[in-house]
């Protein structure tokens, strides 16, 4: 069973990696197109999604940084601040 651990790591990280890259935008990926990241991940198992991940995985945003102001938001109204509800009542 601890031979067998390796190989499953390798394996997961491997899936991990390549739908990590089809998932993401072509227009965000670093260093390589979108099809050579999936090819290098494929056909080198330990080093591809190392490399992905380190290379050319877009990077993390942090909450507010590079997403532009959010939209405004009411807080809800319940039925009798409504006018809409009231009207077909």
């Amino acid at each position: 069973m601890l031979r067998l651990l390796p190989w499953l790591a390798t394996v997961a990280l491997t899936v991990y990696a390549v739908v990590d890259c089809i998932q993401t935008d072509e227009s965000r990926v670093r260093n390589l197109p979108k099809l050579l990241w999936i090819l290098l991940v494929l056909l080198f198992p330990l080093v591809g999604p190392i490399a992905w991940l380190v290379a050319g995985r877009p990077p993390r945003s942090t909450p507010g940084q590079g997403q532009g102001p959010r939209p405004q938001t009411r807080p809800p109204r319940g039925p009798d601040d409504d006018p809409d509800f009231l009207r077909r009542l």
